[in-house]
């Protein structure tokens, strides 16, 4: 039995709940895309069979990494076409950017440039620990040092997401974030706040998200595979209000 998909949220800036539903034809194209992973066992679908990169296989999803979500939007472009826009959750195999897929929600250079030394200089300061530890000396203050390196980094990670809503407001995830608590890990990563803001950003109007889980169930056996899922209310809700807002008055033709 499929389950229904559909996700929203509460906006701080307007004090209303957004939603978006699923709609057949977007399950229609999420089958299709199904078929299309089951048959070309890859995501690369954009380059010839004799160019796929290995680390586009789906075999990747099926092993220890185990299975990701995957979204389809159907949406009508500005001279009223149909268009179909496809997103995996969070990385594919360590790749934040594949040909024909919607990319995340920040600028993947500065990603790059702002994580490359602080991860590496982490990685090294787990390793002091490890030998020091085995040396019987204390390795408080390095672990410490870890901490808040690490504590830097996501908060500065935070910092490079821009959302972008239906009225042309763009916002820092922490702005736009409603959630009691801090920001959880992977909030914006996953397949609808993706495709709602790439819509936003190129002028589309969604009108159907779905979203299924392809791969190895995950380890807390809360995804099977070619299952469809709602949006998620950890990590999606808190941010899904305003990434909507706006959206409501475009279908209905007063913007």
């Amino acid at each position: 039995m499929e389950l229904a998909t559909s996700g929203g949220g509460f906006c701080q800036a307007c004090g209303r709940e957004h939603f978006f539903a699923a709609t057949e034809l977007a399950r229609k194209h999420a089958r299709a895309l199904m078929a299309a992973l089951a048959a070309e066992k890859r995501i690369d679908f954009a380059v010839e069979p004799h160019r796929a990169d290995p680390r586009f296989s789906t075999d990747y999803l099926f092993g220890e990494a185990r299975g990701q979500m995957f979204g389809v939007m159907v949406c009508r472009d500005q001279a009223g076409r149909m268009r179909v826009r496809r997103a995996f959750s969070c990385q594919y195999n360590g790749e934040w950017l594949v040909e024909g897929w919607v990319g995340p929600l920040f600028d993947v250079g500065e990603f790059k440039e702002l994580t490359c030394n602080v991860e590496a200089r982490v990685k090294q300061l787990g390793m002091e620990i490890g030998r020091r530890e085995t040396r019987g000396e204390d390795g408080q203050q390095l672990r410490q040092e870890r901490k808040q390196l690490s504590r830097q980094l996501m908060k500065d990670i935070h910092g490079l997401y821009r959302l972008r809503n239906f009225k042309g407001e763009t916002r820092l995830l922490a702005d736009a974030f409603t959630g009691s608590g801090g920001i959880p890990t992977g909030v914006g990563d996953c397949c609808a706040p993706k495709l709602l803001h790439h819509a936003a950003q190129h002028n589309l109007t969604p009108l159907g998200i779905v979203e299924f889980y392809w791969g190895k169930e995950n380890r807390s056996q809360t995804r099977e595979h070619g299952r469809f899922y709602s949006a998620c209310q950890e990590k999606c809700a808190p941010i899904l209000g305003f990434l909507l807002c706006g959206l409501d008055k475009i279908v209905e033709g007063k913007i």
